[in-house]
């Protein structure tokens, strides 16, 4: 089954777009830009709805990798 984790190696703040893109099979920088798009029309909403999903979506460890999954 698949969950969703707070990316802990592709992150630039603190990992939820990096893990979003990731549960969702998609680049990362497709959902950055769309989170920031999104912020800029949604008058604050995304912005606390980002905050509110960095304090509570885990962040992910090393048994949360797919087997075979290299990582350094």
């Amino acid at each position: 089954m698949k969950k969703l984790y707070r990316s802990d190696r592709d992150k630039r703040i603190s990992g939820v777009c990096g893990g979003l893109a990731r549960y969702l099979n998609i680049d990362t920088t497709l959902v950055r830009l769309l989170a920031v798009a999104a912020a800029l029309f949604s008058l604050g909403t995304v912005v606390f709805l980002y905050i509110l999903a960095s304090i509570l979506m885990p962040k992910e460890n090393y048994n949360s990798y797919p087997e075979g999954y290299e990582y350094y």
